[in-house]
């Protein structure tokens, strides 16, 4: 079964089903965001559930599908929350719309685990974030809030490439810097261990100006330190 028929699976099954579906599909998701779907069985995810193994199989079929079917739904709805996170205005946090959920599986948590096993539905996924980066930039060069990028495309990826690779090592940021990034936005809204540093980067960078422009140039003499360079011309 692929990713589309399993996402619309649903469809076909009475309210009661749904819902029994549902609910194993979202206890699926919140096991493997806590322990990855290798080390997730069929079993645990039904006592999650509160049902029986045999029904987990009986709904999807094996653990693979399932898999498949969280993938769907999740990127489904991070999808619904990015156009309306896009209805409220421009942004540069690819993230933002995952965490805005606080209640129900943790999206975010599943697609830090996914990110770094590999699907096509999340590489379909973050090519769409990379769109939607781009987009953002455009706007906020539009407005006045951003400059204008020589490589727009690249900056876009660079940038939501930057905020997946937190995302997947969130643990590592929390317990560096204190800050849960996973979570919702209302968990470390005053926490500025995170955010202050991310905007000095965007705002200022961290290169003196004669190491930018030496790092940018693409003819400029190897080894060669910045004052030699201001000296010869």
């Amino acid at each position: 079964m692929n990713v589309r028929s399993a996402e619309t699976d649903d469809d076909h099954l009475s309210p009661d089903d749904r819902s029994t579906r549902s609910r194993i599909r979202d206890a699926a998701i919140e096991c493997f965001a806590d322990a990855g779907v290798k080390a997730t069985t069929v079993r645990k995810i039904a006592s999650r559930a509160g049902v029986s193994a045999a029904l987990v199989i009986h709904h999807f079929g094996s653990k693979e599908r399932l898999r498949a079917a969280c993938d769907a739904h999740v990127a489904r709805m991070i999808r619904e929350r990015k156009r309306q996170a896009m209805r409220d205005g421009p942004g540069l946090d690819p993230l933002a719309a995952l965490r805005q959920e606080q209640h129900g599986p943790p999206l975010a948590r599943y697609l830090a685990r996914t990110l770094a096993e590999g699907t096509p539905q999340v590489a379909r996924l973050v090519d769409e974030m990379i769109d939607d980066a781009e987009r953002y930039m455009a706007d906020g060069v539009a407005n006045g809030s951003l400059r204008q990028s020589e490589h727009p495309r690249g900056v876009a990826a660079v940038l939501t490439f930057w905020s997946l690779g937190a995302l997947v090592l969130h643990e590592h940021v929390e317990r560096v810097l204190g800050v849960d990034i996973a979570a919702p936005p209302h968990v470390h809204a005053d926490n500025p261990a995170y955010v202050a540093p991310a905007l000095e980067l965007l705002a200022h960078g961290i290169l003196a100006p004669e190491w930018y422009e030496r790092l940018g140039s693409a003819d400029a003499p190897r080894g060669t330190e910045p004052e030699e360079r201001e000296e010869s011309r």
